[in-house]
């Protein structure tokens, strides 16, 4: 795909998803110039050991100056503080944009501190790892994964299309939601599964009658799979619990009420209400594979995917 490459790209936060697009906009030409910034010095520096921009800094004030499109990849928490530091330095018409996993709490940071000039369109690429810092990050990263826009009243068209380019360049399909839409969407898709991986594998650990051992010798690939989820970054994923509470205590009070039902079936040995709830889960399974989400094949098909091109 060609687009217009931007002068300079400043990306605040270098870890898991800056560092992949680093490895992008350089693979594919997409900016003259890749400014790298983040608070850490020895994360700054790994990013130089690891070639990922043209210049580094510990200042996000610094970062912005004369760049075309900024993008935000900080835990979505420290938003507003990002905001604060960059928005007198940013200059007319760049493009502010974050990959923030909860949208109306981004923007509620953020817009008030930018300035009118630039333009913000939130954003959210849904790919990932439960790896973190900047030597997780690959080039290959966002293709064929979604990219949703979360954009604001008075958008500019020309901005959001342009954005919109570079993102699929990266490989992402790009799509738009309503902030609080896409906050209860990704409390059930992404959100509550994290949250119930950190649960089940906290209570394997702190089971008193099944060893430490036996839980990693045995685990089967339902656990070890879980433990993958668990794995995720905890700033992150801390600070999307605090900043997407409604959504995700209304799909936790969801989720605690099937539960129940499940728990009076098992009780109760009711055989077809379970077995039309296992049914029924199978067929979503299905959709996913079909919807070219996950291949059908076994591990859930992460080592296919991963060798994918």
């Amino acid at each position: 795909m060609s687009i217009q490459p931007f002068k300079r790209i400043a990306l605040i936060g270098i870890g898991l998803i800056g560092s992949s697009i680093a490895r992008d906009v350089r693979k594919l030409g997409l900016a003259s110039e890749i400014v790298v910034s983040t608070r850490s010095a020895a994360t700054l520096e790994r990013a130089e050991e690891l070639r990922l921009g043209d210049f580094y800094t510990t200042s996000a004030a610094e970062a912005v100056k004369g760049a075309d499109l900024v993008i935000v990849s900080v835990p979505v928490g420290a938003s507003e503080s990002v905001a604060l530091q960059i928005a007198p330095h940013l200059r007319p018409g760049t493009i502010v944009t974050d990959v923030g996993s909860t949208k109306a709490s981004v923007i509620a940071q953020m817009q008030p501190h930018l300035p009118s000039h630039v333009h913000f369109i939130p954003g959210h690429p849904l790919a990932g790892t439960e790896k973190s810092g900047p030597d997780a990050g690959f080039s290959g990263l966002f293709k064929g994964r979604w990219c949703i826009f979360t954009p604001l009243p008075d958008t500019d068209a020309e901005a959001l299309a342009r954005l919109r380019g570079f993102w699929e360049a990266l490989g992402s399909r790009v799509d738009e939601m309503d902030p609080q839409h896409h906050d209860k969407v990704l409390a059930i898709v992404s959100h509550l599964p994290h949250i119930i991986a950190y649960n089940i594998v906290g209570t394997a650990d702190d089971l008193q009658t099944v060893t430490e051992s036996e839980v990693i010798q045995y685990s089967a690939s339902g656990f070890r799979d879980f433990t993958r989820l668990a794995a995720s970054d905890p700033t992150m994923w801390r600070d999307v619990c605090l900043h997407n509470k409604d959504a995700i205590l209304e799909m936790l009070a969801r989720f605690s009420e099937d539960l129940a039902y499940l728990q009076r079936a098992i009780r109760w040995g009711e055989g077809d209400k379970l077995y039309e709830l296992f049914s029924r889960t199978r067929a979503i399974r299905r959709s996913i594979v079909e919807a070219g989400q996950d291949v059908d094949v076994p591990d859930f098909g992460r080592h296919a995917l991963d060798k994918k091109e």
